[in-house]
């Protein structure tokens, strides 16, 4: 009867033994996290590049459904010394806020920008514009950058896929547009094409501004829709200097 009590007892034992280690394999298993996708605002600390990953925001509702618009291209990213700077939606720009800068959509646009070398992606805002370098669609924050793995390369190829804000009352639907042309390493150039300018668009407002890359020229036409801007960048040919359609709402 002794001998009985002893075994089942161990057995006891030996069964609690199975169950805790069945327990505690189950409490090791983590299932990967899900991929980061911020929705247009700062980004949490850290970045996969330090070893941290961000806790994933849901995008905004507006998000849902078919883009309004999608295209592939190259992205670059910027920081200094654009950082703390007005953008060009009037908002101090903040490389550490999830926002981008292109030449066209409107701005307050939502965009998810997908890396296709990794398929990581992040939500942006619209807030400025951008980039002008040749062959390039889509300029990142320094926090969208490290977000997508943009930071480190430099430039790579992404999707861009634009959900637009709705159009202000009043506003024209179809946007403002001008021209711009630069960037000129000194003033006296700037100033040389804008006064050309003015005597061959005398209906046009013709002005010379300093940026963090150098001077610029920009054409606002007296009637500032996408088609006589398209007219004016087609009949510009200034060597060292390429014209840009942006849209300025």
């Amino acid at each position: 009867m002794k001998r009985m009590r002893v075994a089942a007892a161990v057995f006891s034992v030996l069964a609690l033994g199975a169950v805790g280690c069945h327990k505690q394999a189950k409490q090791a298993y983590s299932p990967p996290p899900p991929p980061s996708v911020y929705a247009g605002g700062r980004a949490p600390s850290g970045s996969r590049q330090g070893g941290v990953v961000p806790q994933p925001v849901v995008p905004p509702p507006s998000m849902k459904g078919r883009p309004d618009t999608v295209e592939e291209g190259l992205a670059s990213w910027y920081g200094p010394p654009y950082h703390n700077r007005k953008g060009a939606d009037g908002t101090v720009y903040d490389e550490n806020a999830m926002t981008a800068a292109h030449k066209t959509l409107p701005m307050g646009s939502m965009v998810r920008v997908t890396n296709l070398s990794n398929g990581q992606s992040v939500v942006v805002r619209i807030t400025d514009r951008g980039p002008f370098v040749r062959g390039r669609i889509i300029d990142l924050s320094l926090a969208a950058a490290k977000a997508t793995g943009v930071y480190r390369a430099g430039v790579a190829k992404v999707r861009v896929e634009a959900y637009l804000p709705a159009t202000r009352p009043g506003a024209d639907p179809g946007g403002r547009w001008c021209v711009q042309i630069g960037a000129f390493l000194a003033a006296e150039d700037a100033i040389q094409l804008k006064n050309d300018l003015i005597r061959r668009y005398a209906t046009a407002k013709v002005i010379e501004f300093a940026g963090p890359t150098g001077y610029w020229v920009r054409i606002n036409p007296q009637l500032p829709d996408k088609s006589h801007a398209d007219q004016i960048v087609s009949s510009i040919h200034v060597p060292d200097a390429e014209p840009y359609l942006i849209r300025t709402d």
